[in-house]
């Protein structure tokens, strides 16, 4: 899955699960759009569907730092790249 594939299911996740269209890629979610705890577990459940694979422990405490779009397309293209070692 290249960047630019993950960049658009990320987007299409932010607007249809939790009403946030078009965030900038260096916004800051929870000072900009209030993401908080609960809608970071709920982008965790849906990056697990769009791996088609369970995160580990390790994996979800690496999310915990992210902040912004951008980070959270380096986190995917890193779990589906050590997926498709």
């Amino acid at each position: 899955m290249d960047r630019s594939t993950i960049r658009n299911k990320i987007l299409a996740i932010f607007n249809d699960e939790f009403e946030i269209a078009d965030p900038g890629l260096e916004d800051d979610l929870r000072e900009i759009h209030g993401f908080d705890s609960i809608d970071a577990i709920e982008l965790l459940r849906e990056i697990e569907i769009m791996l088609d694979s369970e995160l580990t422990r390790d994996e979800k405490k690496m999310a915990m730092e992210i902040r912004t779009i951008n980070q959270i397309c380096d986190y995917v293209a890193s779990l589906a790249a050590a997926r498709n070692k």
